[in-house]
């Protein structure tokens, strides 16, 4: 699961379009944020944009009409920057039932690209549970339904493919959120045929790259990213410290930009998702989705300077 958010340092100044190494999605008007850039789902080639919104506390409004109205805000500037992935989960409270109802309120949801999971024990209660989800989004296909921190992952894999033959999910993959669990993601990416992988990874969490994602990338599954901003502890430790002046060289102009432009320098990861509530903070993170990623030498920079 994601860990919690945390306050954040944020400068929301307008960054310089930089051309990028990987493929844009269509340049909205002139007066319109640019669009971010999109990268393919190896399994289909269909594109997916970079940026999207991670959901665990922050979308757990329940019934609080003022905190909805700040989460449709959220989504109107996920969909206004060309972001489309929403993840949530039956353990993040209300946050299902509350996007769910707020894409309905809006008719967005043919913009949104709906990634949730399965998170319990046993066939039936899992074939319950997804049910469930499908009434909490008010939709009866699910993008990508996700095994939660792989459990009782070999029983939901065959409903979920059971379910994808069907065509009430798309895509199929499996999720966690520590670097301990590795091996046994490992292990399921090596024996079995998925689409998405959900792993955390980030400028002060590397273990990834050694061989969770090289393999991702060989297997042709998709990646999002979970937790970029360490679980929120690196960008809190960063709260008070000025962005370097190398950042200008990739069009960051806030701590939240080149953090998530270090995750997203790894052509093995498709989207990354930050998790937010906020409107402004929605927008300063899409802005990661433009412009140019680091090579490896300003990877290793962002590193140390987080250190």
């Amino acid at each position: 699961m994601d860990r919690p958010m945390t306050t954040r340092r944020h400068f929301l100044r307008t960054a310089a379009a930089l051309a990028a190494p990987f493929s844009p999605a269509p340049h909205a008007a002139e007066s319109q944020p640019q669009l971010m850039h999109t990268r393919p789902i190896p399994s289909t080639g269909e594109k997916l944009p970079i940026v999207g919104c991670g959901t665990w506390r922050t979308f757990d409004a329940g019934d609080d009409a003022a905190r909805r109205r700040e989460l449709a805000d959220v989504l109107r500037a996920l969909f206004a920057a060309g972001g489309s992935v929403i993840d949530s989960s039956p353990m993040y409270g209300s946050s299902e039932a509350v996007a769910g109802a707020l894409l309905a309120e809006s008719n967005t949801r043919s913009k949104a690209f709906i990634a949730t999971k399965v998170w319990t024990d046993g066939r039936a209660a899992g074939i319950a549970q997804m049910e469930q989800s499908m009434r909490f989004w008010q939709t009866d296909r699910i993008d990508l339904m996700q095994i939660h921190n792989l459990l009782d992952w070999r029983t939901h894999l065959a409903t979920l493919r059971d379910w994808k033959a069907a065509g009430k999910i798309r895509y199929i993959g499996v999720t966690h959120y520590t670097s301990g669990a590795f091996p046994q993601v490992e292990a399921v990416l090596r024996s079995e045929r998925i689409d998405f992988v959900q792993i955390n990874y980030a400028a002060n969490d590397r273990d990834a790259e050694a061989h969770l994602l090289p393999l991702a990338a060989d297997r042709g599954v998709a990646v999002i990213v979970n937790q970029p901003f360490g679980g929120g502890s690196l960008l809190a430790s960063l709260r008070n410290r000025a962005l370097p002046g190398f950042a200008q060289e990739l069009g960051c102009t806030s701590w939240a930009q080149l953090l998530l432009k270090f995750v997203l320098a790894n052509p093995a990861v498709t989207c990354v998702i930050p998790g937010t509530g906020r409107r402004d903070y929605m927008i300063d993170n899409a802005r990661a989705g433009v412009g140019v990623y680091p090579d490896a030498a300003m990877t290793q920079r962002i590193a140390d300077a987080v250190a």
